[in-house]
């Protein structure tokens, strides 16, 4: 073959691995590299979740699911819903998916037309704009500052609402900044958008990592969003590849449909083994996991901004710190490629997320240990030391 889809030209590559491939390289030649990198929790499933999963494989539970998945798990959801959130959520509505990135093509695909635009913030997390576009939709982004915690706001919105517009893609918390919209915020946001007739989806893979307000959910507010969700953060899932979905009962039937032609099922193992997710036990090793990520944060944002990075922002959720460089003189791309050559801290340079001056800002990622994060701090000023 000799070319591609022309819907390839819209979907830029994903800078962060050029960043982690330098980083691999170095540590196959024997660098020690600290990762403030990646998203991806250093805990991982529990004993409760592993013991579930071989549970389901002692018993011979790997057959196919239901395309929506198992009703066990949609119910346990749903459950969680009205316990934690006070929110009541039929188990029709949940569709549990091979990931979050499974449940955002869904989503998409039930309600983005062709060249139709949709509003997301800039910052925001590169792969949301590229799966508008491989399904024949158009992003585009809105810059966003610090003013607004990197969100977009209702005013925002209806300034940039056009003919062309069908709906919002929003994250709280949000990758990069870690910052969420406040619940009035998001309400004000909703009924914007549901005034032009358009479709809100909000992004909650990070709910559960809040620090300083209980976590929240868009379906408090109207049972017309669509959400999505994920076992990989909150859940300390990532490799097992489970999401879920949830979706106005208007859009069932459309979403079943689609999620039996496009991936058949969510691993089924994986099912099984969430289920256990919602128990008192895994519940409680979550919850000592989230003070922890919050002891974290608690050291790193100031220490960066001892160091001269300017945190416009505190995170409040999620596990990442939105950092401006600017006092340093330096383009984020060049600076990160040199701080992992010189010091071996991998950061996340800004150009992977939008193009509200990327070059400024640098993602760090605090999901390893207070130890490495300690010695990355030592890294780093010794480091900007030789810079001066």
């Amino acid at each position: 073959m000799s070319s591609t889809a022309s819907r390839l030209e819209q979907i830029e590559p994903f800078y962060v691995m050029e960043v982690v491939k330098a980083a691999e390289a170095l540590a196959a030649r024997g660098a020690s590299i600290i990762h403030l990198s990646i998203g991806e929790p250093d805990f991982t499933a529990p004993a409760p979740v592993l013991q579930a999963a071989k549970d389901a494989l002692d018993q011979g539970r790997t057959r196919y699911t239901p395309a929506a998945g198992i009703d066990e798990l949609r119910t346990a959801i749903s459950g969680h819903y009205a316990t934690r959130f006070g929110v009541a959520v039929a188990p029709e509505q949940i569709f549990i998916t091979a990931g979050a990135s499974a449940a955002l093509l869904l989503a998409f695909a039930a309600v983005l037309e062709h060249d139709a635009e949709v509003l997301m913030p800039d910052p925001c997390y590169p792969c949301n704009r590229h799966f508008a576009a491989v399904l024949g939709g158009r992003a585009r982004l809105i810059p966003t500052d610090a003013s607004q915690c990197f969100h977009l706001s209702a005013a925002a919105i209806e300034a940039a609402w056009s003919s062309r517009t069908a709906g919002v893609l929003l994250a709280s918390p949000s990758n990069p900044t870690g910052t969420s919209i406040a619940p009035a915020a998001l309400a004000d946001v909703i009924r914007a958008v549901f005034a032009r007739r358009g479709f809100a989806i909000v992004d909650e893979i990070y709910q559960g990592l809040n620090y300083d307000a209980p976590p929240s959910t868009a379906l408090a507010i109207s049972d017309e969003v669509i959400v999505i969700n994920s076992f990989s953060k909150y859940f300390g899932m990532t490799g097992w590849r489970l999401g879920w979905l949830v979706v106005p009962a208007s859009l069932t039937a459309a979403v079943e449909k689609l999620e039996q032609n496009l991936f058949i099922c969510a691993s089924t193992i994986a099912q099984r083994a969430a289920l256990a997710c919602f128990t008192d036990e895994s519940l409680g090793i979550y919850e000592e996991r989230r003070r922890e990520f919050a002891r974290r944060r608690d050291f790193l944002v100031p220490a960066l901004r001892e160091l001269g990075f300017d945190v416009p922002v505190t995170p409040d959720g999620a596990f990442y710190v939105y950092a401006d460089i600017s006092r340093f003189g330096v383009d984020s791309w060049p600076f990160c490629f040199d701080l992992l050559e010189k010091a071996g801290v991998c950061l996340v340079p800004g150009r992977d997320f939008g193009r509200a001056a990327p070059q400024r800002f640098v993602r760090v990622s605090y999901a390893t240990s207070l130890a490495r994060l300690e010695e990355a701090v030592r890294k780093l000023r010794d480091y900007l030391a030789r810079r001066r």
